[in-house]
């Protein structure tokens, strides 16, 4: 090979050094600008006028101009969070003390000697003031917790206070309906939110009282390696198999309890609060013998 060759071979070898070089250091640029504007973005601070776009390449701008629009889109969600959140608080307020009210002017009446017609309007009356209130109460917490304005807090704690609480709320109703209601003691811990987590457990067995017309209402813990399960179990009618998948539903209401007092929102909270703590609930259910919730809670 002649001198001329050699050096045709060794020019090659330095214009293709050149260039991976040159584009090694375009691509250490170009990753370096994206990081800041990561950086930017992740602290808040990013702006799109912050980076020139003339001094860009087509990947930065793409990236810029991506990053401007989410965080935009960011901004636009928080303002119509708090939108939402002025909404329920507004709602909350306005609507509570005319509820107060009508319940008490229902009491007030219900002392009075009026005729038998009278006395059953006012006790509908009642009835009624109250499920409005239930309502409310239950949709306000609903659009707290689905838009973040209520954040739960779960921590590792004991079960047995918390199931002691629920016990101990729902033991004169169900005496009042001859219903047993017996609470399996435990030494079981797991991880959730004590306030929202009886706010949940208390659905459940509210609707376990409500719907069962003899027998007894038990709730016991069992311990798994990675979760905790809390049975609440019940002798009601129970629940067909084509309406276990429904009854989570908002404002789903089976047919067979439509004659007795309730909203269909209870289940459907208590399953967004579980759900919220990277829990979860099932159901077990045999027709004519009851119905079995289990509340599975993360350790």
């Amino acid at each position: 090979m002649n001198e001329i060759g050699i050096a045709v071979i060794l020019l090659c070898f330095l214009t293709a050094a050149v260039i991976v070089f040159w584009n090694r250091r375009k691509a250490i640029k170009t990753m370096d600008t994206i990081e800041k504007m990561l950086d930017a973005a992740m602290d808040g601070s990013f702006s799109e006028s912050t980076f020139d776009e003339s001094k860009l390449s087509a990947l930065e701008t793409k990236f810029a101009h991506y990053l401007s629009a989410a965080e935009t889109s960011s901004r636009n969600v928080a303002q119509e969070k708090d939108r939402i959140k002025s909404l329920i608080a507004d709602i909350s307020h306005q609507t509570k003390t005319p509820i107060a009210n009508l319940l008490l002017y229902s009491e007030l009446l219900m002392e009075e000697d009026l005729p038998a017609s009278a006395k059953a309007n006012v006790d509908a009356l009642y009835n009624q003031s109250e499920k409005l209130r239930f309502l409310i109460d239950s949709l306000v917490k609903l659009s707290r917790l689905e838009n973040g304005i209520i954040s739960l807090s779960p921590q590792h704690t004991a079960l047995q206070p918390l199931l002691q609480g629920i016990a101990e709320q729902y033991s004169a109703k169900a005496t009042e309906k001859g219903l047993s209601l017996y609470l399996h003691d435990t030494d079981i811990s797991a991880t959730f939110d004590s306030k929202w987590t009886t706010e949940a457990l208390a659905n459940i067995v509210d609707n376990a009282v409500k719907y069962t017309e003899h027998g007894t209402i038990n709730i016991s813990a069992v311990s798994y390696e990675m979760f905790a399960r809390i049975d609440i179990s019940d002798t009601g009618a129970g629940i067909s198999e084509s309406e276990q998948s429904k009854i989570f539903t908002r404002f789903y209401r089976s047919k067979n309890v439509r004659e007795q007092e309730g909203v269909g929102i209870g289940l459907y909270l208590a399953r967004q609060i579980i759900s919220g703590e990277g829990g979860y609930i099932k159901v077990d259910s045999v027709p004519g013998k009851g119905s079995t919730f289990s509340v599975f809670l993360p350790k």
